[in-house]
């Protein structure tokens, strides 16, 4: 029963997994859109159908579905500003033609940054050689093309667009379908080369069979093929059996099939179906079986109802198991409540029940029922034994770690797995996690921080099956986190030594020098947590040595040792603070103390060098750093100098009596009572005794200020006295005077008063006048604010006349009246008094007043004019000067002159006595020197300022006037001024200069032509009156007068000299102009001559006239039309002309407007795919050199103008790349700078001939043409080009040659026909070459080379390229093409 069951089943697995690989590719195909949310899809299908049968096999032609499909992948979770996912702007298309032809798809991507675009396959099939990628820079398009497409070219193939944001896949499908010719062709070509083996016609229905699936014009070709000659019959036959298939409302074309597979997998029954309604109801069957297990080995034999439990029982002891199918019932599916078991789709004609997840209970036989037609297919499913995929190998893990064992069973299974660890099942908690894949077969158990503890044996039971695998804890390496660090101590300190290890379950041993310390008394261990460390107290120089902590853990051999060094230094103190000198009073306590930085540090104390040990009333104490010696009662035997030491330590001090200063009383008392007196310029001397030890600091102070000592100030000190002496008293020591005596035991002060005795010190403040009149002074002052130590007794007063030395006492009041008149006193004369103070002692310094009159004062006069000189000689001149404006209150008795040479500061008075007039003759003066001079006016006051300085005069004889000016003449003229030139006088003095002056001829005054003489000899009169006659006469003048006119002998015109007309270009206008049509045009000239030129414009030698205006001035004319037309063109002139002569000028005008259109445009075919055009040339060709012409085409199939050619020079053209078949128009333009002229049409679309065909047929003999070789030549050569940068240059050339001749495209010596850098194609008797986006490097020579077997032609072309500004080589490339064949 097995065996029959597996070869029933085994029959077709192969034609199954066939039908589920094609409709896994196709189901692929449709729902890759369901994974973005940005893909669409559109899916069409159609099937055509094919049967040829040829040697008893069937052929399916090429076919596949219409596909086209988008998706979009973002890789980024942000994408950055500016930046963007790639996508298609323009979407592809899915094309469908005939074997043979060619395909194009053309995708435009976006993105940023610049996605990367590749083509594929969606087979996986690469590309075909005959398939080429490229990117158009025109178009911005990347394209596939395919040339001769073949039936294995069909495909979907899938553009995929990709940056660092995402993907972009676009899938379009290619169908091939087959071309009859060419299966023809190749059908011949077969017969030709095998040999044809006879085989027998088939059978009737065979031939039926192949018949159904060709086309109708193909039957008698098929019958001849295959030897049938009842062709009437078969006919007649095909028509009956198609009718009867019309009747039937299903045809299934392809049947359910029986599928074996595995649990949990999926699995698809598909069938295709032809229905005539579409509507027709469809439903699908389960018939369920049950399954019944028959164990057929030698152990046992068993029949079971339910074969679970037998199968996994002798599955598992390997039995030879077979299954027997029982009918339990048939159910119908229902499809939208199984909850996604059954699903049910269409694919065009396919119809397909996908049944998920399949079990032991899915099998059956399923059955759909279409109409009256029922297909069944069985579903079988094979079940495994149960087993570990994976070993459970024992388990290595460091502690701490997490151990994991994982098996992974051959399937599922409901049975409960049991993991145990030294035979105790693990229970799931935070120690131990178990875990089951998403799949249910992986299973997985981790133990968390695995320690020692953990180590043992793991197992892992399910069902029968049982593995067992130990586990290994490695323990962790003790670290020191912490390592021991040397220590350095001082003696008597306290020593640490610690550590940090990684783990705290350590066993610890300490070592010095190698010697184990752990039981030592003398140390104190700690341990805390993973810390441990050593201390020792008050540390000697024996600690000193190596210390070392040794710590082992169980279940590990290693020792790991941290050591450290303890060093010991030696402990020395420092003063911290030392004895200082003490003095003490006789009998009282006293201290001596030494403060040290360490407390730990003894020392020793010694008097006079001498350690003390018994000295009496003297106890040394120590507390903590501080060493103290205490005296109870200081006596003459404790002084001494007393030094402590210690270790690295030593403090000094000396230790001595001292009593306080003391004065006796009885002297303090007598200078209390009475003061010392002493008088001005004698020696006072203060003597005062006292007594202490040691000697007491003595400071002397006056009025609470030390006492310095001086030349007149010395202080006498001695050891019981000390002696104040003030030498040459004067009344300022007066004061109180206190002595001070200071030591470190105590103060003693004595007070007493200095009484100096002097004359009164003078009246204080400023007098004041209580009365000033011409009879009397009265006034008033305060008394002196030191009377000097004596009473004042009177007051002394003095006067003076002002600006007199000498005083008068004028008299003396007693010292009770601070009052005093002075009647004796003269009007209006200023005094000055001064106050003294007497006292027995003498006067005291005066008090002076300010100058004060009597009456009214008396002023100096004020300044005289400035004086003017006369009568100049070589040494005399006469000086005269006003009277001052005031006279200060008193008549002027006289003045005072004086004189000074130019430069000099001293003044010398002319007079000795005073003058009384106003006019001096000053005489005694050296010749040829310039002399100042300045008065000073004087009244009974005095002498007032003196007058404002003179001007300078030189003392010289007079100068003599200038004679007649020489030679007057006249040097040039115009149209506004004369130009005279003369010669300097004969007689007479020098002149300074000339006087020139004018007047018209009609005139009788004389005008000046300058408000100031003339210094030259030339000069120019301007402001005159056009062709009037002036007058001119000129004189000398100088300082010693005006000499006598000169006059011209006639009058001047005033007027240039005559001279022969000229124009002053100076560059504004040149000979040649260009204009636009409708601009202005503006001919403007400058000329000079004399007289005025007359001006006549000429145009082409005829006077212009009609629409220009011309404007004429006496050095300008301008011609001007306001708006220019093509007529105004030529050549203009303007002719000058006076009475000395003639001038012309001429300027060549050219007025450009838009180019008139060609004409008379006639279109030829001359090579299969190419057009020529010919045209009449534009009349504004010859005229404009950069006139061109500009072609264009356009398919009758669209209104858009494509442009064919630029920069046409010649009045012929040949458009290339026409494809046959089509309609064409043609247009030409003319172009120049200023715009393009009307379009020239082609009245009529030419069509374009497509190649003829020929096909024989099977019943002609196949027809051999003549042989026809010719040689390669060029019927049309390539054109010299110049491109601009960046743009794109195509060549191309027409040419003949039999056998088609191979082309080969050279750079200069270079062959560039494979480089991926260019473009080229030759076909149809026309090769092209393209140069996309031409560079400064593509500039040179190319070179066509075409060669067959009767010989070789070259063709060769001249490429520049040019920049948009390089007008030079612009201007130069066009001057070319006129002359040659460029092509711009």
């Amino acid at each position: 029963m097995a065996a029959e069951l597996l070869q029933a089943t085994g029959g077709r697995m192969e034609q199954m997994e066939q039908q589920m690989g094609q409709m896994r590719q196709m189901s692929e195909m449709q729902m890759s859109s369901s994974s973005s949310s940005s893909t669409s899809t559109f899916s069409m299908s159609s099937t055509k159908l094919r049967k040829v049968s040829q040697e008893h096999s069937v052929v399916q032609r090429k076919t596949s579905a219409v596909v086209e499909s988008f998706s979009q992948v973002q890789k980024s979770p942000q994408i950055p500003g500016g930046e963007s996912v790639p996508d298609f702007e323009e979407k592809l298309r899915p094309i469908t033609a005939q074997e043979g032809d060619k395909a194009v798809f053309k995708a435009k991507v976006t993105g940023k940054p610049v996605p990367s675009v590749t083509w594929e396959r969606a087979s996986g099939c690469p590309l075909s050689e005959g398939t080429k990628t490229f990117y158009d820079n025109i178009n911005k398009q990347y394209i596939l093309k395919i040339k001769s497409l073949a039936l294995e070219d069909a495909d979907v193939y899938k553009c995929i667009a990709s940056n660092e944001h995402g993907d972009a896949i676009y899938s379009i499908s290619l169908i091939v379908t087959e071309n009859p010719a060419m299966d023809f062709k190749k059908m011949l070509k077969k017969r030709s080369v095998e040999k044809r083996e006879e085989k027998k016609p088939p059978t009737e229905e065979e031939m039926l069979k192949i018949l159904s699936g060709a086309d109708k014009k193909d039957y008698e070709r098929i019958c001849a093929e295959h030897g049938f000659t009842d062709f009437r019959g078969i006919l007649r036959k095909l028509k009956e059996m198609k009718k009867k298939e019309e009747v039937e409302m299903v045809r299934v074309l392809k049947p359910l099939e029986d599928i074996t597979a595995k649990p949990d997998t999926n699995v698809v029954f598909d069938t295709i179906l032809e229905l005539k309604d579409p509507n027709i109801k469809m439903y699908w069957f389960l018939v369920i079986l049950k399954l019944s297990a028959v164990c057929v080995c030698d152990l046992c034999v068993c029949v079971c109802t339910c074969a679970c439990v037998c199968m996994y029982a002798c599955m598992y002891a390997r039995c030879a198991f077979a299954y027997t199918n029982r009918l339990q019932g048939t159910e119908l599916l229902r499809i939208q409540y199984s909850h996604g078991k059954y699903e049910v789709k269409q694919m065009g004609t396919k119809y397909m029940l996908c049944v998920s997840s399949v079990s032991l209970g899915d099998m059956g036989t399923y059955t759909l029922q279409v109409g009256d037609k029922n297909l069944s297919a069985r579903l079988t499913v094979i079940d495994e034994p149960l087993k570990f995929l994976s070993d459970f190998k024992p388990m290595r893990v460091t502690e701490r770690q997490t151990a994991v064992f994982e098996v992974r069973l051959s399937k599922k299974t409901d049975a409960p797995l049991i993991w145990k660890v030294k035979g105790k099942e693990v229970k799931r908690d935070e120690k131990f996690y178990v875990s089951l894949s998403e799949d249910g077969l992986t299973y997985t158990l981790k133990i968390k921080d695995v320690k020692v503890s953990d180590t043992g044996d793991y197992t892992i039971s399910i069902g029968d099956l049982t593995a067992t695998a130990p586990l290994f804890i490695e323990r962790i390496p003790i670290k020191f986190t912490r390592p021991l660090k040397n220590v350095c101590v001082t003696e008597k300190g306290k020593a640490r030594l610690e550590c940090e290890m990684s783990s705290k379950d350590v066993h610890v041993r300490w070592l010095k020098d190698g010697r184990d310390i752990t039981g030592n008394p003398r140390y104190i261990f700690m341990r805390e947590g993973k810390r441990a460390e050593v201390i020792m107290e008050d540390c000697e120089l024996e600690d000193e040595g190596e210390y070392a902590i040794v710590c082992t853990q169980d279940n590990d051999e290693h020792e790991y040792v941290s050591s450290a060094n303890l060093t010991v230094d030696e402990r020395f103190a420092t003063v911290m603070s030392g004895m200082s000198d003490a003095q003490c009073p006789t009998g009282s306590p006293a201290e001596l103390c030494v403060v040290l930085n360490d407390e730990k540090v003894d020392g020793v104390w010694l008097k006079d060098g001498v350690e003390i040990s018994d000295l009496s009333g003297v106890q040394v104490v120590k507390q903590g750093a501080v060493h103290k010696l205490l005296f109870n009662g200081v006596t003459n035997a404790h002084q001494g100098k007393y030094t402590f030491r210690a270790k690295g330590a030593e403090s000094e001090a000396v230790l001595t009596i001292a009593d306080p200063p003391e004065i006796d009383s009885s002297v303090l008392d007598m200078l209390g009572s009475q003061p010392v007196t002493v008088k001005a310029g004698q020696t006072a001397t203060i003597k005062i005794p006292f007594k202490g030890r040691p000697p007491p600091k003595v400071t002397w102070y006056k009025d609470g200020l030390e006492v310095m000592e001086d030349e007149r100030t010395k202080v006498e000190r001695t050891a019981d006295c000390t002696t104040l002496v003030l030498s040459r008293c004067v009344r300022e020591d007066s004061g109180a005077v206190m002595l001070r005596l200071k030591s470190d035991c105590g103060t003693a002060v004595a007070n007493l008063h200095l009484n100096v005795i002097d004359h009164p010190k003078p009246p204080q403040g400023k007098v004041e006048f209580l009365e000033r009149s011409r009879k009397c002074i009265k006034m008033k002052w305060k008394a002196p604010r030191d009377n000097g130590g004596k009473q004042v007794t009177s007051f002394v007063i003095e006067r003076r006349v002002a600006s007199k030395k000498s005083w008068i006492r004028v008299g003396e009041v007693d010292s009770s009246t601070t009052v005093f008149s002075n009647d004796k006193v003269e009007e209006g004369q200023a005094y000055q008094y001064r106050i003294r103070a007497v006292n027995s002692e003498g006067m005291s310094d005066p008090l002076e007043t300010e100058e004060v009159f009597a009456g009214e004062p008396i002023e100096p006069p004020g300044m005289a004019s400035q004086p003017q000189v006369s009568n100049v000689t070589r040494d005399t001149m006469t000086v005269t000067w006003t009277t001052p404006a005031q006279d200060g209150g008193a008549p002027i008795l006289g003045y005072s002159l004086e004189r000074r040479k130019k430069g000099s500061s001293m003044w010398v008075q002319v007079n000795k006595e005073l003058l009384t007039d106003t006019k001096y003759v000053v005489d005694g003066l050296m010749d040829d020197v310039e002399y100042e001079f300045r008065v000073t006016s004087v009244n009974r006051a005095g002498a007032g300022n003196p007058s404002s300085i003179s001007n300078a005069v030189l003392a010289k004889d007079p100068i003599r006037a200038p004679g007649l000016v020489r030679n007057l003449c006249v040097s040039d003229s115009s149209n506004s001024s004369v130009s005279l030139r003369w010669s300097p006088p004969d007689q007479g003095d020098d002149p300074s200069g000339y006087v020139l002056e004018v007047r018209p001829e009609d005139a009788k005054e004389w005008m000046k032509a300058t408000k100031i003489p003339i210094a030259g000899t030339a000069f120019t009169v301007g402001g005159l009156q056009e062709r009037m006659k002036y007058l001119f006469r000129i004189r000398a003048v100088n300082e010693g007068g005006v000499g006598e006119p000169v006059e011209l002998s006639e009058g001047v015109l005033a007027m240039p000299p005559p001279a022969a007309p000229r124009f002053d270009l100076q560059g504004k206008l040149t000979n040649q102009m260009v204009v636009r049509a409708g601009a202005v045009l503006c001919l403007h000239l400058s000329f000079n001559g004399s007289p005025p030129p007359v001006v006549t414009w000429l145009k082409d030698g005829i006077p212009s006239h009609g629409r220009e205006v011309i404007t004429k001035s006496k050095n300008h004319s301008q011609l001007l039309i306001s708006s220019s037309q093509r007529s105004d063109s030529g050549i203009y002139r303007a002719h000058l002309k006076n009475d000395y002569g003639e001038a012309h000028y001429d300027v060549s005008v050219r007025v450009t407007d838009f180019p008139r259109p060609p004409k008379n445009l006639r279109l030829v075919e001359e090579v299969p795919g190419t057009v020529t055009l010919q045209w009449d040339h534009t009349p504004d060709l010859a005229a404009d050199e950069g006139a061109h012409y500009i072609i264009l085409k356009r398919d009758t199939s669209t209104a858009s103008w494509f442009t064919a050619a630029e920069r046409v020079f010649s009045n012929r053209y040949t458009v290339t790349g026409l494809l046959p078949g089509r309609k064409y128009y043609f247009r030409v333009i003319a172009r120049n700078s200023i715009g393009d002229s009307d379009p020239l049409d082609s009245k009529e679309p030419l069509v374009i001939a497509k190649e003829k065909e020929c096909i024989s047929s099977l019943l002609l003999k196949a027809y051999a043409p003549p042989s026809r070789q010719v040689k390669p030549s060029f019927l049309l050569p390539l054109k010299d080009h110049a491109v601009r940068r960046g743009h794109d240059c195509t060549m191309s050339c027409a040419y003949q040659g039999m056998p088609t001749p191979q082309a080969c495209w050279y750079k200069g010596d270079s062959k560039i026909s494979d480089s991926p850098r260019f473009w080229q194609s030759t076909a149809n008797g026309v090769c092209t070459l393209v140069i996309p986006t031409c560079g400064a490097k593509d500039g040179g020579e190319y070179t066509l080379v075409l060669e067959n077997p009767l010989g070789m032609a070259k063709c060769s072309c001249k490429l520049v390229i040019f920049d948009k500004d390089d007008k030079g080589l612009l201007e130069s490339l066009t001057n070319r093409a006129n002359k040659e064949k460029l092509i711009l």
